[in-house]
Formats: C-alpha cells, sequence, structure tokens
C-alpha cells in the first residue's frame, strides 16, 4: 500500500449465517465484513463474523486506528463486533458510524443493547480502547479523514439499511447490501452510489428464478447486480452476501454465468485483496 493507495478486502462475504464443512471452503463461511484501506486510514465495513479475523490481522500490522460503518444491525452484520480485538487494546481508537436507526436509536445505544447481558457477557463499558460513536441520516454526506469523501444512501431491506460509495485518491468504490429489487426496475439510489465506480459491492443472495420465493427478505440477485453495473458504467461489481447453504460449486456456476454477462463481475471470497 501506498499512501495514496485504495486496496479492499474481503474478510466475510456470507449473508445470514456462518457457515463452515467441506463445501464452504473456496469463497468462505464468515458473514459480511469489507475492509477498504484508503492510504493509511482503516474503513471497515458491517461487523459480521469476519470482523474477528480481520482485527487479528489489522492488529498484527500495527494499525490502531479504525472507522467501522455499519450498513444496518442485524445479527449476521453484528456478530464479530464483541470479538474485534482493538476495542480491547488501550492503545486503539475505533469510531462507528451509523445511520440505519436514524431518529429511532443512536449508534452508541444500539452497540449498548447488542453488547450486553443477556445476549454477551459484558457491556461495551469494559473495552479499552477509545471508542467513539457518529450518528448520521442516510442521504447525508461524511468525512471521516481528509482526502475521503463517503456518499450514503437509504436501501430497501426491512428495518432499514445504508449503501456506502467511498472515493479517495481518484477512485471510487461502493458497498450496496442489504437490498432488495423491485421487478423490472433499476433503484435510482443504488444507481447514484455506483454510478462510474471502480467497484461496487453488492447483496446476490439469490438468482432472479429465486427472487419470487424470497419476496420480502430484503435481498437481491446477481443478475440485477450485473443489470446495475451496465446500466450505471462501473468497472466491476463483487458479488457477495452468498446465500448461508450455497455451497462452492454452486457459487463458481454463477461467477461462470456473471462473467459470462458481464466480464466486471465475480463472487467475491473470503480473504480476498483488489488494489485499485
Amino acid at each position: 500500500m501506498t499512501d495514496s493507495g485504495f486496496r479492499v478486502r474481503f474478510w466475510g462475504v456470507r449473508g445470514s449465517l456462518p457457515v463452515s464443512g467441506a463445501e464452504f471452503q473456496a469463497y468462505g463461511g464468515n458473514t459480511i465484513c469489507i475492509e477498504m484501506r484508503c492510504g493509511d486510514r482503516c474503513l471497515i465495513f458491517d461487523a459480521g463474523s469476519g470482523l474477528m479475523p480481520a482485527g487479528v490481522a489489522l492488529k498484527a500490522e500495527g494499525l490502531s486506528r479504525f472507522d467501522l460503518f455499519f450498513t444496518h444491525s442485524h445479527y449476521d452484520h453484528i456478530i464479530g463486533l464483541p470479538f474485534f480485538p482493538p476495542i480491547f487494546d488501550r492503545n486503539a481508537s475505533v469510531t462507528f458510524w451509523s445511520g440505519h436507526l436514524a431518529g429511532r436509536m443512536s449508534t452508541h445505544r444500539m452497540i449498548g443493547e447488542f453488547m450486553r447481558p443477556p445476549w454477551f457477557p459484558v457491556e461495551p463499558d469494559i473495552c479499552c480502547a477509545a471508542l467513539r460513536t457518529r450518528d448520521f441520516r442516510a442521504g447525508e454526506p461524511l468525512a471521516p479523514a481528509d482526502g475521503i469523501t463517503i456518499r450514503t444512501g437509504a436501501l430497501n431491506h426491512p428495518g432499514g439499511a445504508v449503501g456506502y460509495r467511498v472515493e479517495c485518491g481518484g477512485r471510487a468504490v461502493a458497498m450496496i447490501t442489504d437490498t432488495e429489487h423491485e421487478p423490472g426496475t433499476l433503484d435510482p439510489t443504488v444507481l447514484a452510489l455506483i454510478e462510474k465506480a471502480d467497484l461496487f459491492i453488492y447483496d446476490a443472495s439469490y438468482t432472479d428464478a429465486e427472487m419470487p420465493r424470497y419476496r420480502g427478505y430484503g435481498h437481491s440477485s446477481w443478475q440485477q447486480a450485473v443489470r446495475l453495473a451496465q446500466a450505471a458504467g462501473a468497472a466491476r461489481v463483487a458479488l457477495i452476501h452468498h446465500a448461508p447453504l450455497r455451497t462452492d460449486r454452486e457459487l463458481d456456476a454463477i461467477h461462470q454465468q456473471a462473467q459470462a454477462t458481464f466480464d466486471g463481475a465475480f463472487v467475491a471470497r473470503d480473504g480476498q485483496i483488489l488494489d485499485l
């Protein structure tokens, strides 16, 4: 990494529930956690089970300052937070950002609600790191550091979710999960966030054929990801939030079909790194 570099690392790409076993080796079993490194700043999106290995590796690198952005607070996107090693390091600082509960619950209260007995044995006050929280409303721009701008937008998901577009060093990466599309339409909020992006990361839990069965679940398909990429002029699209029982063989087939339709599409894997 250089001071002006932009790196994306996938620490967890599975949706709904972590999985393990012989059929889930190639793409991994951790739930959503995406690292974006903009120069020396480390931005993390979602606190799924992938956050624990992310924290171990990032701490070993000597990083001590983190910004963690929640798309929303369903279990699979928060389960890793109490196991994030930096929050127990007195030399670390972590800023938490959320906007999906604006007007209903603060980020501080949200974390306190799920990190306490009986859901977890201890409360956040056990943490030694300098913890800060930042609240925003979907649609508001964010500026976590000099040279980094983030645009936000509301997504179509039960209880609400937020999509992000991170711009740094002339490059743009969008994080779009969890969201459900209306058949035959392209969400204008999503299109705005991914317009001409170098990469966008998209909820592809289902196929188009499966969508009617899961109407109202708040997720989308890999075919919709391709349609959005083509309409918005995005260079690449990473397919994430894999259905928990989607095997390596099935994801291989989706990867091949997606690339045959749009060569910038790929199925993301745990541990995958992209330098933009």
